[in-house]
């Protein structure tokens, strides 16, 4: 199985990159993000893989990052959910987005990525919910260093979500709340909205 490719970037496309290792071409498939975070033509390249191994075809997949492809992988593990329409999730939300997504059972958020029905999307949901808990997010912020999660993506998001359930609200009531807001935004920043939030809710 292989685990990732470092080598010169040689062909892009709006699915895939090619990666040259050794004067073989690797043709990955990868979501918007990473396609979007590869440097120029002619220049070097790592990419984090994923092979798929079907009866008619072999399939590899290409990550900018550990946490994307852990994403990915979670997703592929929902029944119904192939590598096609994960892809297109990680297209559509960041790995942070999609996992607080999921944290607060945000059906309608996944919805937005292609080929993503609400019936799906609540599968995904049911499934992966218990996987991205209350421990995983405490993790986050003081677990082991190196652990790979999707919650693990940005760091800010992840302390808000963790500073607002040691305020007493529920993983659900803090991962929805920070779920809506930029995830480019501080960890005060972050807090302070969703405390807004709350407020007007009443």
């Amino acid at each position: 199985m292989l685990y990732s490719l470092r080598g010169k970037l040689i062909y892009t496309d709006h699915h895939a990159a090619v990666v040259e290792c050794g004067g073989v071409g690797y043709k990955c498939a990868a979501s918007a993000a990473t396609l979007a975070a590869l440097p120029k033509l002619g220049d070097e390249v790592f990419l984090y893989t994923y092979m798929n191994v079907r009866e008619d075809a072999v399939e590899l997949f290409g990550f900018s990052s550990a946490v994307e492809l852990d994403s990915f992988k979670m997703l592929i593990s929902v029944n119904g959910v192939g590598p096609k329409a994960a892809l297109a999730i990680l297209s559509a939300l960041s790995p942070d987005k999609f996992a607080l997504s999921v944290a607060a059972g945000d059906v309608k958020a996944l919805t937005v990525a292609q080929g993503v029905g609400p019936k799906l999307a609540q599968r995904i949901v049911l499934e992966l919910k218990d996987k991205i808990s209350n421990e995983r997010l405490a993790e986050s912020v003081g677990g082991e260093t190196g652990a790979v999660n999707p919650v693990r993506s940005s760091s800010n998001t992840s302390e808000a979500v963790s500073a607002l359930m040691a305020l007493g609200y529920s993983q659900t009531e803090a991962a929805s709340a920070v779920s809506k807001m930029d995830e480019s935004l501080s960890v005060e920043e972050l807090i302070k909205g969703a405390l807004k939030a709350f407020a007007k809710r009443g």
